[in-house]
């Protein structure tokens, strides 16, 4: 195959990919920065990635690699020394989702609460209730064991749980 029609191959690829996928990129981002301009300064580098480095990803496996590329990609910022000088953008800020989860007084509530958890925690419950993946499915994304998983899970629950009744998560 010809470089150019590679090339096609590629940014026809990187096109379907973002048409479908684009969208729970963002979430997942807003959601764990809390911030949407940042949020949306990685959606397009993860995808701007995908298009200069990234691998030939499996069928199947695409919303894995383009979710697991954005969390590092999250914790890349929140590591970095300014956002120890800047608050982020207010949790209750929201991107609209299939339900319109502004709408909801409940779900805001509820989204505040998981802002409020760790990352580790916060990067849990958004993959596993908000994306849909299981527990083995998010251990090979976040490269960690499953009964870590499990236990971050559960730990958070309870965390969200004890927030949500008004109470102090530690």
């Amino acid at each position: 195959m010809s470089e150019s029609a590679q090339t096609f191959d590629r940014v026809e690829q990187l096109e379907r990919l973002y048409s479908l996928y684009a969208d729970d990129v963002l979430r997942v981002c807003y959601f764990y920065l809390g911030d949407r301009q940042r949020a949306e300064d990685v959606c397009q580098d993860v995808f701007v990635r995908l298009l200069t480095k990234g691998p030939d990803i499996q069928e199947g496996h695409e919303k894995a690699w383009l979710l697991k590329v954005a969390l590092n990609r999250c914790r890349d910022l929140w590591r970095a020394a300014w956002v120890k000088r800047v608050v982020l953008g207010s949790p209750m800020e929201c991107i609209p989702g299939p339900d319109s989860i502004a709408e909801s007084e409940q779900k805001s509530e509820l989204m505040e609460a998981i802002h409020k958890l760790s990352p580790a925690f916060r990067e849990v419950i958004l993959l596993h209730y908000y994306q849909g993946f299981g527990i083995a499915e998010i251990s090979a994304m976040l490269d960690l064991p499953e009964g870590t998983i499990s236990s971050r899970l559960s730990r958070a629950r309870k965390k969200l749980e004890t927030l949500l009744k008004g109470g102090d998560p530690r």
